[in-house]
Formats: C-alpha cells, sequence, structure tokens
C-alpha cells in the first residue's frame, strides 16, 4: 500500500518524481504532435552588478506559452519595461511554433496592462484573494 505523506515544502525528489511522471504520461498521450514542456526565462539583471532584479518565467508546450511570473520592480516601472517583457516573451513564443499565450493576474496587479497589450480574459475567479479576484488571459 502506498503511503500519503504531507511535506510542508516539497523536497526535490518529490517534485521531480511528479514532474518526471506527468510529462511521461502527457508524451504518451500527445506522442508524435509536442516537445516536452520546457521553462524558460527573460531576466532583467541590474547592470552593476548583474544581479537579477525581476524580469518574466514561462512554460512552452503543447503549443502554448504561459507566463508564471512577471515582476518589474517599482523604480523600472512607466519606462516600457513590462511591455518589452512580454514582446520578447510573444516572440519566443512564435519562435517556439506557440499558436498562443496565457497568463493568470491578480486585479490588484495588471489587468489593465494586459488588456492594453491585446489580451482578453476567459475566465475570472471571483473573492480569490478575499476582497479581490484573478484573471486569465489569452491572446490570441
Amino acid at each position: 500500500m502506498v503511503e500519503i505523506v504531507f511535506e510542508p515544502e516539497p523536497l526535490p525528489e518529490t517534485r521531480a518524481a511528479i514532474l518526471e511522471g506527468l510529462i511521461a504520461f502527457n508524451q504518451q498521450q500527445t506522442e508524435g504532435t509536442q516537445s516536452p514542456p520546457r521553462n524558460v526565462a527573460l531576466a532583467l539583471r541590474d547592470p552593476e552588478t548583474g544581479a537579477a532584479i525581476g524580469g518574466l518565467t514561462a512554460r512552452i508546450g503543447y503549443s502554448r506559452m504561459f507566463v508564471e511570473l512577471l515582476y518589474v520592480p517599482q523604480t523600472l516601472r512607466g519606462q516600457g519595461i513590462g511591455e518589452k517583457l512580454m514582446r520578447e516573451a510573444e516572440e519566443l513564443a512564435r519562435q517556439a511554433g506557440c499558436i498562443g499565450i496565457r497568463l493568470d493576474t491578480f486585479s490588484f496587479q495588471a489587468p489593465g496592462f494586459y488588456e492594453k497589450l491585446g489580451y482578453t480574459v476567459f475566465g475570472t475567479l471571483a473573492d480569490y484573494p478575499p476582497g479581490t479576484a484573478s484573471s486569465s488571459f489569452t491572446n490570441p
């Protein structure tokens, strides 16, 4: 019999077992149609130190890109950097053969920013987190 064991912070080998098993299963189901999902990043780096200070992470797979995280430091906002990150992500997606991009954002983050870039809402979860909402966007 198998045990279910709670890990308050997933162990690396636990995450690897889940991810590798899921990727293997998905590849069997989509054999010959897709390459395995891969992770990509566009880093914002401090020019003096080379340290990462923000950027974008995404996963490419099954003909779509999923933007997981996008962060521009407060001091750099309003300078077009967020738009440049998204446009570069869109180009990466095109080069990878993706037919679209999807992402999630909270109502207190940047829904208007994504709408301005041409993304449309395809779902909203009300009161998540409490008192706000989470929306899923896509393009095209």
